[in-house]
């Protein structure tokens, strides 16, 4: 790749990647700090990436980089604290999005990076499993659980409206 190709990969891709991630982590300045390191590491090993494979290389460093943000934070945060608000759901809401985003919220962390890939994104399942190191009968298997849970979370339509 040179440097020209990593430049229109770092245009072309550099807001759907930080998409990606602020999605799944909900925190703005992590987000970026996660993306400039995904870039960094790109660059890094710019000899070695095809241009044609930017995209799909850029994903899954994103996704890796992500991964270990997050592992590398849970030793830091307290779940217990947040059980009790998993376990009920009695607020009422009158925006949608804002349903939809606190049932997402509540997926765990592959459930969220395998929906955000192929519901946003719009990747195959078999793009989805290169990128996260899953097979794709398994990103199939996360993306049914994960529409499933949000689907009992959110409950029936009428509820909703």
């Amino acid at each position: 790749m040179t440097v020209t190709e990593y430049n229109t990969c770092v245009k072309n891709y550099a807001d759907s990647v930080f998409r990606f991630i602020y999605k799944n982590i909900k925190d703005e300045e992590k987000a970026k700090d996660i993306v400039q390191d995904t870039f960094v590491k790109m660059w890094v090993k710019v000899d070695d990436i095809i241009a044609e494979k930017a995209k799909s290389y850029l994903f899954t460093a994103a996704y890796n980089t992500m991964i270990d943000a997050i592992r590398k934070d849970k030793y830091k945060a307290n779940y217990e604290d947040h059980y009790d608000d998993y376990l009920t759901t009695h607020n009422t809401f009158n925006d949608l999005k804002e349903i939809i985003n606190l049932a997402f919220s509540k997926l765990n962390e592959t459930q969220r990076s395998v929906v955000m890939l192929r519901d946003y994104e719009g990747y195959s399942y078999d793009e989805i499993g290169k990128i996260t190191g899953l097979n794709e009968s398994q990103v199939k298997v996360y993306i049914y659980r994960a529409r499933l849970s949000m689907k009992k979370f959110i409950g029936s339509y009428e509820n909703v409206v």
